[in-house]
């Protein structure tokens, strides 16, 4: 896949991870744990607004949000203890934020697996934030 076909931040993420080391790709993806936004007050005080990614191991909860200029905003809450749920959670909710409905609906199912994690993560930890993606472009979907 080229980063050509990739909306603007998720390509720069992909690129700053390709550009690392294996190592130290992990390094960066503990960064982003540390910057998963907290949940606006609204949703913190709402837990049940909040749907479980049973695929990822740790509790991941989402929230996908579309504000009236049609951009998505997702929400996100994991444990401090899941470092790497957390900055798969984070990756998304920081790449996908602010994009159309259409520009996350087209973004590439595979997107998980281009970021050089593969190697350094299991693919059950993979397969979890793939799992966030879909979940998220599955509520885009059954917005009314």
């Amino acid at each position: 896949m080229t980063t050509a076909a990739l909306p603007a931040k998720l390509a720069e993420i992909q690129e700053d991870f390709l550009e690392l080391e294996q190592k130290d790709r992990l390094l960066l993806l503990l960064e982003f744990a540390d910057e998963l936004p907290e949940l606006p007050a609204r949703y913190r005080d709402h837990p049940d607004l909040l749907e479980r990614v049973v695929e990822c191991q740790s509790p991941v909860f989402i929230f996908v949000d579309v504000d009236d200029q049609d951009a998505v905003h997702l929400h996100a809450t994991a444990p401090r203890e899941s470092p790497t749920t957390r900055g798969f959670a984070s990756i998304l909710a920081q790449g996908l934020d602010g994009l159309s409905v259409a520009e996350v609906l087209a973004v590439p199912d595979d997107y998980p697996q281009t970021i050089g994690l593969t190697q350094a993560v299991s693919p059950l930890r993979i397969r979890g934030m793939s799992a966030m993606l879909a979940r998220t472009k599955r509520r885009l979907r059954e917005r009314p």
